[in-house]
């Protein structure tokens, strides 16, 4: 057992460097796509003016033009891919972790399904303190009012109004940080965990090795598990998206995030916690599929 885990370390370090410059890449090609379709999830997600997704993409390009649907797109673009550039790495490090103490105790170091979604839950949990903030600020600027009614000049400055009304940078920038771990965690816990399940399955369903799964297929599973994703932390999605669109002082309405979920239940029922799902969705299986495909 000690020679298994041995070489395990072995493996780690011979192809860490290889697999960090493909997270790296993986990450950084998921968040260049993030940007599609997102401004109309978060409006969905933080008023009730529209009917569903097609009149609020309608409504947005008549009222605002096409370049609305780029608001906010900055952020993303600079800061996602190094969103999920950690959460590959993430996952893979603690991955790792569990192969080594598995080998210690068993002849295989292959992880148990609960052990792949702890996993995976680690990875979001990491990622959270980076994602927070970005997603804050990139809500920000897609909620905010068009024209010269508008609140904020770009990033930066959305960053520094942020932390003067919150009365500091955690309460400000953070807000709504408490939701996003609880998102995060879910999220990825469910990502990483059902594209191993399918991958596994095919692999043993027609005996052979996963290196052999052809690529079409990896997209497939990976797209799936963007839909799995979503699908187990939308909710926790839409209520921080709320309060990261809220007013600060005397006009905020969702002070907590136990209150947010109390008011969107009282206001809007169970579907008010499903808004914006459609749109979502639909963009997240062609960007999980070629996040994965990489």
């Amino acid at each position: 057992m000690a020679d298994a885990a041995e070489e395990v370390e072995r493996e780690v370090e011979a192809g860490g460097a290889k697999q960090t410059a493909k997270d790296l890449f993986a990450g950084a090609m998921g968040g260049v796509a993030q940007v599609l379709l997102d401004i109309v999830k978060v409006r969905l997600q933080t008023t009730t003016r529209y009917t569903g997704a097609i009149d609020a993409a309608t409504r947005i390009f008549k009222d605002e033009g096409p370049l609305a649907f780029y608001k906010g797109t900055l952020t993303p673009l600079v800061g996602i891919g190094a969103c999920v550039s950690v959460q590959f790495g993430s996952f893979h490090y603690a991955r790792r972790q569990f192969e080594a103490s598995n080998a210690l105790r068993s002849s295989s170091p292959a992880l148990s399904y609960t052990q792949l979604f702890a996993s995976g839950a680690f990875a979001g949990l990491s990622n959270s303190f980076l994602s927070g903030p970005i997603e804050h600020v990139r809500i920000r600027l897609q909620t905010q009012p068009h024209g010269a009614g508008r609140l904020y000049g770009g990033p930066l400055d959305c960053v520094r109004k942020l932390s003067s009304q919150g009365g500091a940078v955690l309460k400000g920038v953070y807000r709504g940080q408490a939701v996003t771990v609880m998102r995060e965690g879910m999220a990825y816990g469910m990502w990483f965990l059902t594209f191993e399940y399918l991958m596994n399955r095919h692999a043993a369903s027609y005996s052979l090795p996963r290196s052999e799964i052809s690529a079409p297929l990896i997209a497939l599973y990976g797209g799936l598990a963007g839909e799995a994703l979503w699908l187990s932390s939308y909710p926790f999605d839409v209520v921080k998206s709320k309060m990261q669109s809220d007013e600060f002082g005397s006009r905020m309405r969702y002070p907590t995030m136990r209150g947010c979920f109390q008011q969107v239940w009282r206001e809007e029922g169970m579907r008010g916690f499903w808004r914006g799902l459609g749109p979502t969705l639909v963009r997240a299986m062609p960007i999980s599929a070629g996040t994965f495909a990489v």
